[in-house]
């Protein structure tokens, strides 16, 4: 087999998912297998000789290395996609050996799933998916971010609190206690910030969460994949917090929780804008299934697939049903972004919860290694998306790294302050999911520990880069916009908050080009001016931006520089580039 393993695979794999192997009229066939990717696919593997032993683990590595610490291996497909099948006697001894490859590379493996595939053979024959993991060393956990977002009161802290915590609702709120930050929230029981639970997986699949008494650390010891829960704010009065939420912490996938019983209300349709707006994956789950009848739940479901079929949305929804589902649901869902899954669970019974589970564990990481890799080789660059004070530990930011490494007690400068400066800071130490950490890698979220640095020079939305890098700040940008929503005409002068990434200030439209206003669904680039203080910002960033009711997206493409030298402030303003 090729040294790489096939990207593609899933669609074929649903229809003979669904008619048992390869009808006459439905050839038993999967896409060939590529070359890059975490999917291998193997005919048999028994009993190999030594040097072919060594080479399929060598093979496994890369498969591992490509999905970072993930493959999918198909045992019984040939590489050209033709689903073969295999006895029940060299089934096992196939699987053996793929036991002795992961011991090998240190890994573990857990049968995903089986299929028979109907041939005119009398003996059954069968193909096997089989997902292997790598325990991860140096504490390179896999770490993909779920944003969770839903209608207020739809059951999304309820449900985080069950998964992370292992015990079901008693109906009456008690699971999701522990995940308000505020006595308001727990008295009204909704989210107003935005608050980050963990959920563990161990390399064999199963889940690690705070049920046996574990410390946050402890779920971070035990796991090889953790999936970071970002707990939005449902509330219409909470949105900004919301859309910083989406805009600053860089989610891999979104989770929509809608209520079985209400249905799309309130801002469930504005959560799914935002989602599409900045194009994050999402899948839906619809909850509180045990508060109503099945009818009910059903009307729900229609309800959602009509709106995700619409011409805005595009998108193909998928309901799980089972186990088997919820594996092909997963790895479509990664491959291609118009498949939505859509789970019906409930908190308090706990129904088609481990469906979820499964669909968690195995959904693979967006970016593969490579872009991993690119990205860590740029120059450091740290979104502030938090700020507190620890007693005896000092100031500490929490935030993402967009590229490049941060170690340890490395010096860094943080800005833009109100007159456009930077300052120089020192890192005293790193902590990713509450647990101590060396290095940071380009990608991961974490908090750092700055120890005496002055707390009120800092604020969101500011960056913390290399010396080296010379970052350029503007106040002055220029973006090509959608109109999505006005109730009058948007013109210059309008004030507006634009979220870019972790920057959220208000500005003023300067300047509309070509024309004097812009109407609902109108294109057009726009001239913006900061109000307050210089910020940050990248060529080709998504912007998304408000004022009451207006609402529109689009991307920065042009900056007009401040340059910033050590000795002070020196203006120089001319079309902005961004020096790498």
């Amino acid at each position: 087999a090729a040294p790489g393993g096939g990207g593609g695979g899933s669609k074929a794999k649903k229809k003979n998912g669904r008619s048992r192997g390869g009808k006459a009229n439905n050839p038993p066939y999967l896409p060939p297998e590529a070359e890059d990717g975490n999917i291998e696919y193997k005919l048999k593997l028994v009993n190999p000789s030594q040097y072919r032993f060594e080479h399929l683990v060598t093979q496994m590595k890369w498969r591992l290395q490509e999905g970072r610490g993930e493959a999918v291996y198909q045992i019984g497909v040939e590489d050209n996609g033709l689903l073969v099948g295999l006895s029940e006697e060299e089934m096992r001894a196939s699987l053996k050996t793929l036991r002795r490859m992961a011991e090998k590379v240190g890994a573990d493996i857990t049968v995903l799933r089986e299929r028979e595939v109907d041939y005119d053979s009398d003996v059954p024959r069968k193909i096997t998916e089989v997902l292997v993991r790598k325990v991860p060393d140096n504490q390179q956990f896999l770490d993909l971010r779920v944003a969770v977002l839903g209608n207020v009161d739809s059951g999304k802290s309820t449900l985080l609190g069950v998964l992370t915590q292992g015990e079901l609702d008693n109906g009456r709120g008690r699971a999701r206690l522990n995940l308000f930050r505020h006595l308001h929230e727990i008295q009204s029981g909704r989210t107003s910030s935005i608050s980050f639970e963990i959920l563990g997986f161990n390399s064999k699949g199963e889940v690690v969460n705070y049920s046996d008494s574990r410390t946050a650390e402890e779920i971070c010891e035990s796991s090889s994949k953790m999936i970071t829960f970002i707990d939005l704010a449902g509330h219409h009065k909470y949105l900004k917090t919301t859309i910083f939420g989406l805009t600053s912490y860089c989610p891999d996938f979104a989770m929509l929780v809608v209520s079985a019983n209400t249905g799309i209300a309130g801002t469930t349709r504005e959560h799914l804008g935002l989602a599409m707006a900045l194009k994050v994956p999402f899948f839906i789950v619809v909850s509180k299934v045990d508060l109503c009848s099945k009818a009910t739940v059903e009307r729900t479901v229609k309800q959602l697939e009509r709106i995700l079929k619409q011409p805005g949305c595009n998108k193909l929804p998928l309901l799980v049903n089972s186990d088997d589902d919820a594996v092909t649901a997963a790895q479509q869902f990664a491959q291609s972004p118009n498949i939505t899954p859509i789970f019906t669970l409930s908190s308090v019974s706990g129904e088609n919860l481990d469906l979820l589970k499964v669909f968690l564990n195995i959904l693979p990481p967006l970016t593969n290694s490579k872009e991993q890799e690119e990205l860590m080789q740029q120059l450091t660059e740290f979104q502030v998306d938090e700020i507190y004070t620890v007693p005896e530990v000092g100031t500490v930011v929490g935030g993402t790294l967009s590229s490049g490494i941060c170690r340890e007690g490395e010096n860094l400068v943080v800005g833009p302050t109100d007159d456009g400066k930077f300052l120089r800071l020192k890192v005293c130490s790193i902590q990713r999911n509450r647990s101590a950490c060396r290095v940071l890698r380009a990608g991961q979220a974490a908090t750092l520990a700055l120890g005496p640095f002055d707390r009120s020079l800092l604020r969101k939305g500011m960056v913390m880069v290399s010396p080296e890098m010379n970052p350029t700040i503007c106040s002055v940008f220029e973006a090509e916009i959608v109109l999505l929503f006005h109730a009058t005409t948007f013109r210059k002068g309008f004030q507006v908050t634009v979220h870019v990434g972790n920057v959220r200030q208000t500005a003023i439209v300067e300047k509309i080009h070509g024309k004097d206003k812009l109407r609902t669904g109108e294109k057009a680039v726009v001239c913006f001016r900061f109000i307050k203080h210089p910020e940050y910002l990248k060529i080709g960033a998504k912007l998304l931006f408000r004022e009451g009711v207006t609402k529109g997206i689009g991307h920065v493409t042009d900056l007009q520089a401040i340059t910033t030298k050590e000795n002070g402030l020196e203006e120089s303003l001319g079309p902005g580039h961004l020096s790498f």
